[in-house]
């Protein structure tokens, strides 16, 4: 299988998500797609109220050597086993994905471009650049409607570590992108021509 693999990221919020979503809605199974959070490290030695207060956002909070494993699998036409994380308990749960190589893989996370290993494996690298107002607002809807979280512990996880990760690692990142796009899904002009990239290579035999 020949396959390509995008990689997206940005900062937190930034609009990846949509991006990626709208990639996968407009070509469905011919694209697969690899979220980087699945794959932080397990911590069921420790207990919530340690893992609560850890640095999630740091990049050597991922399995990274298991997520270039799998990456490098799907790239081969190989399913893999995606593990899941579970945001409610700070820990990867037991469970697991099947997920099945397709003619494109979309890579999605905050840290994706920093790691060289990672940025080796991906054929695009698309960055998602989005003011941080805009993000910081985001993330507190999400995390707070979607993950179970309290207000006051978005706004100091995010003065803690998100902004200060942000500054030091993702942004910093931006240098590897081959195509920086302002917000992402809602850039209309920048999703036509991935969607055109990405038509050629699934129309190629």
């Amino acid at each position: 299988m020949d396959v390509m693999v995008i990689g997206i990221a940005g900062g937190t919020g930034s609009g990846k998500t949509t991006l990626t979503e709208q990639l996968k809605g407009r070509f469905g199974e011919d694209v697969s797609v690899l979220n980087h959070d699945n794959y932080y490290k397990s911590h069921s030695d420790m207990p919530y109220e340690e893992r609560v207060h850890l640095n999630y956002d740091h990049p050597d909070a991922f399995d990274n050597d298991i997520f270039a494993r799998d990456l490098a699998a799907l790239r081969r036409g190989e399913a893999i086993q995606c593990p899941v994380y579970d945001y409610t308990i700070h820990d990867r749960s037991a469970e697991t994905v099947e997920v099945r190589p397709a003619r494109v893989v979309i890579v999605e996370g905050i840290l994706i471009f920093e790691n060289e290993a990672l940025r080796r494996l991906m054929d695009i690298k698309i960055f998602v650049d989005t003011d941080a107002d805009v993000r910081i607002l985001r993330r507190l809807v999400r995390d707070v409607k979607e993950r179970g979280r309290t207000l006051d512990s978005v706004v100091d996880q995010y003065l803690n570590t998100v902004k200060p990760m942000h500054e030091a690692f993702v942004e910093p990142s931006k240098k590897y992108a081959d195509l920086i796009v302002p917000e992402g899904g809602r850039n209309l002009v920048a999703l036509d021509m991935i969607m055109e990239r990405i038509r050629v290579h699934v129309e190629r035999k």
